[in-house]
């Protein structure tokens, strides 16, 4: 099931040469990286990758869905009390190698919140996140309340 934007609210255009031996950058110069396969990919290391690019646009995404469900569930206080999301993006070989794929851990930390009501709060925000809704169904994304 393909899920339609009802109205595009920004668009974030970034252009890439040299694939993961090369440059990104978006077309407002916000952001300007060279990308370079990790070691563990026989890369040099020498740059960032596009994991760990998806890791940070996704922990940053599901962290504001998170106080989004957050403020409407009167849970104010995750705002400011230091609650994090951590994105792990791994890649590896899918189809006995003819392709490759994407997983994703999120482990979140809510400090002073209890495990029932963070793991629903957690719960709701994988339904509200934009990364959420289009990883969901395509790639496994596991849900981890530290």
């Amino acid at each position: 099931m393909t899920i339609a934007v009802e109205k595009v609210l920004y668009t974030a255009r970034a252009t890439a040469d040299g694939g993961r031996d090369g440059k990104v950058s978006t077309d407002d110069g916000k952001l300007a990286v060279t990308v370079a396969p990790p070691v563990e990919m026989g890369g040099n290391g020498n740059g960032t990758n596009p994991e760990q690019l998806f890791a940070a646009g996704y922990a940053a995404c599901f962290h504001s869905a998170l106080k989004l469900v957050a403020r409407k569930a009167r849970q104010d206080h995750i705002d400011t009390d230091g609650s994090t999301v951590t994105a792990e993006v791994g890649i590896g070989p899918i189809n006995g190698g003819a392709g490759y794929g994407l997983q994703v851990e999120l482990v979140v930390s809510l400090p002073g919140v209890g495990r029932a009501v963070a793991e629903d709060l957690v719960a709701k925000a994988h339904e509200v996140c934009p990364y959420s809704n289009a990883t969901r169904g395509n790639i496994k994304v596991d849900l981890q309340v530290a």
